[in-house]
């Protein structure tokens, strides 16, 4: 049983103080957050409703899943920019200015809209 509770509270420590289930305050404001830097940094390209626009895809569609797209790969994406592999839109350059923590935020907003989609 103290195994069990010690291996709990080390998990708890290692996300970052925070238990990851779904609809959690903390989760509930990272997503907020993550909508409003959505806005700022990838809306135009993949859509005030993450439907895609012409000039980027959609976060909306299994490609995106997080077993297909996991978190890591929107991290790079925004530091590196991505050559262009699913879709015809081209290239994305890297995101000026986004920080790390906008990245999370970000995802975590990203993440509640698939599922809210059925995409997991």
């Amino acid at each position: 049983m103290v195994v069990v509770g010690l291996s709990m509270i080390a998990g708890y420590l290692m996300m970052g103080g925070r238990f990851m289930g779904a609809g959690m305050p903390h989760d509930r404001e990272l997503s907020r957050q993550g909508r409003v830097a959505y806005g700022e940094y990838c809306a135009s390209c993949h859509g005030a409703d993450l439907r895609g626009t012409p000039q980027g895809p959609p976060f909306l569609h299994k490609v995106y899943e997080p077993s297909h797209h996991g978190d890591e790969a929107f991290y790079r994406a925004a530091a590196k920019g991505v050559h262009a592999h699913h879709w015809r839109f081209g290239d994305m350059p890297p995101v000026a200015g986004v920080s790390r923590d906008e990245v999370s935020a970000i995802i975590a907003y990203v993440r509640e809209q698939q599922r809210r989609h059925g995409i997991h």
